[in-house]
Order: C-alpha cells, then sequence, then structure tokens
C-alpha cells in the first residue's frame, strides 16, 4: 500500500537550508500525492498506487468514477470505502439480504476495527446478584460435594430415626423426609433452569463473536490472496517488458560490433 524509498523534499529555501539555518527549517518532510478520488494531497503512508488495487476493486472504482486514470494514485479512506461497499455486494450476491452481523463485519473492514469480543467478560458485568447466586447454586447442586453431603444427611436422618425410638421426629417410613425431598427438587428445578438458561445465552454470544471474526478473517484472506495474485500477474508482465526490452537492446548493439 504504502510506497517504499519515498523521495524527501527540503522544506524553505536554499538560503534557509545551510548550515547556520535552525534545525526546524532544515527538516525533511515526506512528498506527498494526490488523491485521483477526492483531490487531497496525502503522505505515502495513506495512499496506494492504482496499478496494485486488485482488478475486482478497481472495476467497482470505475463504474463510479469512468473518467478515473490509468495510472494514478488513491488514498486508504477511498479505497477502504470502496472495498467495503464492494465486499457488501459480494455478500449479498452471494447470501442475499445481509444481518446485521455481516453489516457489522463490513463496516469493520472499512474503519479498520477488530470484532473479537471477550463475551465472558461482558456476560458477568450484566448479571444481578440473583444471577449470580442461581449460578452459584447450580454449580453447587451439580457437584461432587453435594451429592456426598446430601447423601450423609439422608442416612443420618434415616439412622437416628431408626435407632432413637424415644426421640425421633420422623418414624418410618419416613414421610417428613419425602416431603423435604420434594421441596428441594421443586427449587432446585428452576434453579437450574435459570442457570441453564443464561448459560444459551452466553453460548448465543459467543457464537456470535466467532461468526463476526470467522467471516471477517474470511474476506480478508479472500482479499489477501486477489491482491497477491495481481501483484505476481503485474510482476510478471514487467519483467517480460524488461526482458523485451534488453532483447531489442542487444539486436541493436549486435551490428555495430561486426
Amino acid at each position: 500500500m504504502a510506497n517504499q524509498d519515498i523521495p524527501f523534499e527540503e522544506t524553505g529555501t536554499p538560503a534557509d537550508n545551510g548550515p547556520s539555518a535552525p534545525a526546524a527549517r532544515r527538516r525533511a518532510r515526506p512528498v506527498r500525492f494526490t488523491c485521483v478520488i477526492c483531490g487531497k494531497d496525502k503522505p505515502a503512508r495513506d495512499i496506494a498506487r492504482l496499478d496494485v488495487v486488485r482488478p475486482s476493486l478497481l472495476d467497482r472504482i470505475k463504474e463510479t468514477y469512468p473518467d478515473l486514470p490509468a495510472e494514478g494514485f488513491i488514498c486508504i479512506d477511498d479505497l477502504d470505502r470502496f472495498r467495503s461497499a464492494y465486499v457488501g455486494e459480494l455478500l449479498r450476491s452471494e447470501r442475499g439480504e445481509l444481518t446485521n452481523l455481516e453489516q457489522e463485519v463490513v463496516r469493520s473492514l472499512a474503519e479498520h476495527e477488530m470484532v473479537a469480543e471477550n463475551t465472558e467478560a461482558e456476560f458477568e458485568v450484566k448479571r444481578t446478584f440473583g444471577e449470580r447466586l442461581s449460578d452459584h447454586l447450580a454449580n453447587f447442586g451439580g457437584s461432587w460435594s453435594f451429592l456426598i453431603i446430601f447423601a450423609g444427611v439422608l442416612c443420618v436422618w434415616m439412622a437416628f430415626n431408626v435407632i432413637a425410638a424415644k426421640e425421633q421426629f420422623d418414624p418410618y417410613p419416613f414421610i417428613l423426609l419425602n416431603l423435604v425431598l420434594s421441596c428441594v427438587a421443586a427449587v432446585q428445578a428452576p434453579i437450574i433452569m435459570m442457570s441453564q438458561k443464561r448459560q444459551e445465552a452466553k453460548d448465543r454470544l459467543r457464537s456470535e463473536n466467532d461468526y463476526r471474526v470467522n467471516l471477517k478473517a474470511e474476506l480478508e484472506i479472500r482479499h489477501l490472496h486477489e491482491k497477491i495474485d495481481h501483484i505476481l500477474t503485474r510482476q510478471w508482465e514487467r519483467l517480460a517488458e524488461i526482458q523485451q526490452i534488453q532483447l531489442e537492446m542487444m539486436q541493436e548493439t549486435g551490428p555495430r560490433k561486426r
């Protein structure tokens, strides 16, 4: 994109660029190039040559600007704008109407934004106290610690009411114990369902984030493949031109040596 080995201009007049001139006047500045689209002068890092733009994108630009010159420069901002429009049209032709996620990815391509998000941190911030409590209870209810403690309580309950004949409060067949177990199951089921519902929402956020990242990566890779192929083709064309010039020079110098 940005051209290397860009020449520099000296600011000020020749008289101001002598050894006694202030350092501020003798500082060099990079050459600026004019964008053929917006007409603004841009430094080399914010400009690109038209001949290195991939043909499909260049054709899209020529549809809007038919009088576009064969050679020239285009600024990165205008190139990203046309690139975003081109990617949007490409996705519409392949998938139909774009969803909000796909529009967000297309916009991120033009603005060079990251689409990856930490869904875990975002989800943790939005949880209320009741949601955090239900998650902890659901995690504890599905652990071996809960099973061991619950089995111990049941064994102690039943053993006490069988052995202690005079002090038993729930004799066999342990009707009170059945009532307690029913209440625990009735309370535990909604708590687990609430936790699973939030886990479902978390998984949905994670899958949406993965889809955005994968779609942007796919579009970027496709763009890089097309750009590299175009650059290689241009290099082969220039190499062929150089070889043709060399052959012509050899043919011209051959008769003179004779």
